[in-house]
C-alpha cells in the first residue's frame, strides 16, 4: 500500500495596516495649522489697520507690559511707554524723525523739544516771516503742514495722550473785529488737533487743546519776539503699570 503523503496548508498572517505609530496625526495637526494661520491672513488682509496694528502688536509683545500696538518702523513707539524713567529716549527718537524731513536745516532753529515736569514739550516756533503759520492766519503752512504729519505719525505709535496748546506774542492782533490773540491761539491749537487726528494720532489720545493768547511768554523780557508765538505738543506721562503682588508663600506643614 502506497504511502499518502499528508496535505499541510500553511496560512501566512497578513498585519493590517491600521497601526502607523500616529504619524498621521502629526501630519494632520500641521495641515491645520497650516490652514488656519491662511485663514488669518485672508482676514487680516481684509481689515481696518487698526485691527492689523493691534494683531501685530500681540505678536511683538503677548504679554501686553507694553500697552502698545504699531508698526513703529522709525524707533520712537516700538514697544515704547513714555514715562518719567525714559522720557529722554522718546526725546532722542523724535529728533532722529524730525532731521529726516525735507527741509530740516531751515526749520531746525524752529523745533525745541524739552522735558518738564507735564511730560516731553515739543514747540514749534515762529520767526520773523512766520515758518509753521503765516502772520495772524488760524491754518498751518506747508511746513507746518509736514511738521505737523511727521509728529502725528509719530506719536500715535504711543500710548501716551497729549495736549497741544496756541501761544502768541504781545503785539495786539490787528483785523476782525473782536477777534484777539485768544482766539487766534486757540484756534492755532486746534487747527493742529485736526491735522495730527487726520494723520494717525487716536481721537481719544488729545486730551486738552488750550489758547493762552500772550500770557505764557516764552520770552517775558521780549513780549514781542517771534518765538513767542508757538504751537505746543505735550506728550503726557503714562504712570508705569503697577507690579501685580506675589501670592503669599505656603509653608509646608510640620509633621507631627
Amino acid at each position: 500500500m502506497a504511502h499518502v503523503r499528508p496535505i499541510v496548508i500553511v496560512k501566512k498572517k497578513v498585519a493590517h495596516a491600521g497601526h502607523h505609530g500616529g504619524a498621521w496625526k502629526v501630519a494632520y495637526a500641521d495641515f491645520v495649522t497650516a490652514m488656519m494661520a491662511l485663514f488669518i491672513v485672508l482676514w487680516l488682509l481684509n481689515s481696518s489697520k487698526q485691527i492689523r496694528e493691534a494683531v501685530g502688536g500681540y505678536f511683538k509683545d503677548p504679554t501686553g507690559t507694553s500697552k502698545l500696538v504699531g508698526s513703529g518702523k522709525t524707533g520712537a513707539g516700538d514697544n515704547f511707554t513714555l514715562t518719567k524713567d525714559n522720557m529722554n529716549k522718546l526725546k532722542d527718537e523724535l529728533q532722529k524723525a524730525v532731521r529726516k524731513v525735507v527741509d530740516f536745516e531751515k526749520l531746525k532753529n524752529q523745533i525745541e523739544m524739552t522735558v518738564t515736569s507735564e511730560g516731553l514739550r515739543i514747540e514749534l516756533m515762529e520767526s520773523e516771516k512766520g515758518t509753521f503759520f503765516a502772520s495772524g492766519v488760524a491754518e498751518p503752512s506747508d511746513d507746518g503742514r509736514q511738521i505737523l504729519v511727521m509728529l502725528a505719525q509719530e506719536l500715535a505709535k504711543l500710548p501716551n495722550t497729549i495736549s497741544i496748546e496756541g501761544h502768541t506774542d504781545s503785539k495786539p492782533f490787528v483785523g476782525r473785529g473782536n477777534y484777539s490773540n485768544w482766539e487766534l491761539s486757540a484756534d492755532r491749537a486746534n487747527a493742529a488737533r485736526r491735522m495730527v487726528q487726520e494723520n494717525g494720532v487716536g481721537p481719544h489720545q488729545v486730551t486738552q487743546v488750550r489758547g493762552y493768547a500772550d500770557q505764557r511768554l516764552r520770552k517775558p523780557n521780549a513780549p514781542d519776539d517771534p518765538s513767542n508765538r508757538r504751537i505746543s505738543v505735550v506728550v503726557q506721562y503714562l504712570d508705569k503699570p503697577e507690579p501685580e503682588p506675589k501670592p503669599p508663600e505656603k509653608t509646608p506643614a510640620k509633621k507631627k
